[in-house]
């Protein structure tokens, strides 16, 4: 069992302002929640300040993720963007006093939940993925430029540094041989680099610092095109069932980690009745895990939706049509 501070367990119990924020201004959407953990970072900016006047945030994850959710909103708010910007992963593990190494990505994902909501606020678009970059970790959609950024921000050296810090490598394994040629390449890097005289337009011996720079701002890369994706709404052809179940569907294997499940129960014009099993019958999380179904499914459709458990020996309507 990991050694929680009391500041961690404060956080989670109690967490500060988790709350959907009506007024913001700036949305951060980052993490998957087929990969166990997803953040979405609300603020509500000054447009003229660009003052934080207020945040809030749901999390679909573990305790340290909603417990660093909750330490970043409180850390930021009364800050400029720019001084937000300021504030590193370490920083949240330090306010928290700590969190078990093994839960040190919890940190990073509040990080780049930051970065992705200054890009909003500004009109930008947050590149979540790097196309020139190569894919490390397919399960968990790790690409190596996420890694190096890792890497340098943070002095990490060994493999389970990199999974504690960014989860790639710790499903099945496979590209453990990769990731240590990642560390070993970036830390070279990094060595060289303390040693060129001119780092940005070094050759010969400096030029593995310039390419471990290079990886390490597009890691860090908004984009500054203006976002122009659609709105979110599913095509009309595709049917409220399908997306309804689809979104479920991709919610279960994260809590089967947990001992938990959800099913699809019964659905109509605007109710949508599920039923949690197993651990999630009487989680502190389970209001979290409905808010995070009924977000999902209202983005998709475009329209209010209430989700309803009817599990735990709650009166159960007729099953799903």
């Amino acid at each position: 069992m990991w050694d929680y501070s009391e500041k961690v367990k404060d956080h989670f119990f109690h967490p500060r302002n988790a709350k959907v924020l009506q007024d913001a201004n700036a949305v951060g959407d980052v993490g998957s929640i087929s990969c166990g953990d997803a953040l979405r970072l609300m603020l509500k900016v000054d447009p003229k300040t660009e003052i934080i006047q207020d945040a809030g945030f749901q999390t679909f994850g573990c305790g340290s993720a909603i417990a660093s959710s909750s330490a970043l909103t409180e850390m930021i708010i009364g800050k400029t963007l720019t001084e937000a910007q300021k504030v590193t992963n370490q920083d949240i593990a330090n306010y928290l006093d700590g969190l078990p190494p093994e839960k040190m990505h919890c940190s990073v994902m509040g990080r780049e939940a930051l970065d992705a909501a200054i890009a909003n606020f500004r009109g930008e678009e947050y590149v979540h993925d790097h196309d020139d970059s190569p894919l490390i970790c397919k399960c968990f959609g790790i690409d190596e430029a996420k890694i190096v950024k890792a890497i340098v921000e943070n002095n990490l050296s060994t493999l389970q540094d990199v999974i504690n810090y960014t989860k790639a490598g710790g499903a099945c394994g496979s590209c453990h041989e990769k990731i240590e040629a990642v560390i070993a390449k970036t830390l070279k890097s990094m060595e060289e680099g303390k040693n060129c005289a001119e780092p940005k337009k070094a050759a010969g011996g400096c030029e593995a610092s310039v390419i471990a720079s290079q990886m390490v701002d597009d890691a860090n890369n908004v984009a500054t095109k203006e976002n122009t994706q659609d709105s979110g709404k599913i095509n009309e052809e595709v049917s409220f069932y399908s997306v309804v179940v689809d979104i479920i569907e991709q919610m279960r294997p994260s809590l089967a980690n947990d001992g938990g499940d959800v099913k699809l129960v019964k659905l109509t014009e605007d109710t949508v009745y599920v039923e949690l099993s197993g651990s999630c019958i009487g989680c502190m999380m389970t209001d979290m895990t409905l808010s995070w179904i009924q977000q999902r499914i209202m983005e998709a459709i475009g329209s209010y939706i209430q989700v309803i458990n009817v599990g735990n020996n709650a009166h159960q309507p007729q099953d799903a049509q």
